[in-house]
């Protein structure tokens, strides 16, 4: 008796609702969703009136590691010291030099959160460039909501990053909302209906970047053939590789950070995989090709920075000091330091005109191409594919996505 009464209550008030919404449309009602990207959020409070202090040096923040050797971050720091000394040579701010501030901790929820703390309110930096991914960038950003300071992030693609909706924050690379749609069709576009793997890593960057993927492919009716996902805990790797090895599938998707995704490229190639390879962004990263040496050769993944005639300075500087070119990790935190100088000469040493004449300074060109903000302050600019050839990183041909290359010269030096 309960179940049928139960069952009664629900037709019944389903019913009710499909009446009422069948009143609604009658009467015209709207949709009432929020649509965060379309709608600019700025700072309206106090403070664009403060007199600037006398100062002796305009203090920046850097939000990661600042040893020139770090694994992940060393390459980034020495961007960001490139473009304050370029700053600094040209006259710096109204005569007064610039100087990077910078704090980190291998455990940025943890004291990591009081290195930004302490740039915020104990050594007043005038912004923030950092951090070096998505998960230590939510972090600042807790921070500088709070301080009203500007953020600009070199190295995050993760989209709710922005759709916090903070004014203060910045995101110089296209997230993943962006890139994945431009991988998703270049896999429709190689395997043609046939049959291929997914493999991702549960790491915050890598899943969001594999939600991203999953709905791209979906909308054009494509799934894997099965889905395997790996741990940061996982070390041992030889079942996952032998059965990618033995696979039917005639391509492999596999979004992982650098370090992860070299070692089981070189691990399938070695098992004798022959198919074609797909990948994250984090492929275009030195550390990625160093590592994948030869097995890398024809991975296709968004590509996040181009040689051009506006980076060759930079690229030519950077492989003079450092002896390698940089990613576009390094890229982009070079922009980002030069966008905030350029804030400040244009305004002064005011923390919230900073932050109006970021957001007035898009489009940026920058040596990466175009900063163009959305109304969230996520970089909406376009993503093309690259590709490994021959130990290098190279454009994908835009008529040709799979097949044919457009040499744009070493973006990495090769490790053969």
């Amino acid at each position: 008796m309960r179940k049928v009464l139960g069952t009664m209550t629900l037709l019944a008030l389903s019913a009710a609702a499909l009446a009422a919404d069948t009143r609604a449309k009658a009467r015209g009602s709207r949709d009432v969703r929020f649509d965060a990207r379309a709608h600019q959020t700025q700072y309206a409070g106090p403070g664009r009136d403060e007199a600037p202090p006398d100062v002796k040096e305009v203090l920046m923040g850097y939000f990661g590691p600042s040893e020139a050797n770090h694994m992940r971050g060393g390459d980034m720091w020495r961007a960001a010291r490139l473009a304050i000394e370029k700053a600094n040579q040209e006259g710096g701010y109204k005569g007064v030099p610039f100087r990077l501030v910078a704090g980190w901790s291998e455990n940025p929820w943890s004291s990591g959160v009081r290195e930004v703390t302490r740039m915020a309110y104990e050594q007043e930096v005038w912004a923030i460039i950092g951090g070096i991914d998505g998960p230590s960038t939510h972090l600042a950003e807790q921070v500088v909501a709070k301080a009203r300071l500007t953020l600009l992030s070199p190295a995050s693609t993760d989209k709710t990053v922005n759709l916090a909706n903070v004014p203060w924050m910045f995101s110089c690379l296209p997230a993943d909302h962006i890139q994945a749609p431009v991988l998703a069709e270049a896999i429709a576009s190689h395997t043609a209906g046939e049959p291929f793997l997914l493999v991702s890593a549960t790491d915050h960057d890598s899943h969001l970047f594999t939600v991203e993927l999953a709905k791209s492919l979906s909308r054009l009716r494509l799934a894997a053939l099965n889905h395997f996902e790996v741990s940061p805990k996982d070390r041992d790797l030889t079942e996952l590789v032998r059965i990618i090895a033995r696979t039917e599938a005639g391509a492999l998707v596999l979004i992982a950070g650098a370090d992860r995704s070299a070692r089981i490229v070189s691990a399938i190639r070695k098992a004798g995989f022959a198919g074609r390879i797909f990948g994250g962004p984090w492929m275009g990263q030195r550390s990625f090709l160093e590592k994948v040496d030869e097995a890398g050769e024809g991975a296709v993944f968004p590509l996040l920075s181009v040689p051009s005639k506006e980076s060759l300075g930079f690229e030519n500087e950077f492989r003079t000091r450092y002896g390698h070119d940089p990613d576009y990790l390094a890229a982009h935190t070079y922009d980002a330091v030069n966008l905030l100088i350029a804030a400040v000469r244009k305004v002064g040493l005011n923390r919230a005109r900073i932050c109006d004449m970021v957001r007035e300074l898009s489009p940026y060109q920058g040596i990466t191409g175009r900063i163009r903000w959305d109304p969230l302050g996520s970089n909406e600019r376009a993503v093309d594919l690259g590709t490994i050839e021959k130990g290098r990183i190279r454009a994908l041909s835009p008529k040709k996505p799979c097949s044919a290359h457009r040499d744009l010269g070493a973006v990495l030096p090769s490790t053969r």
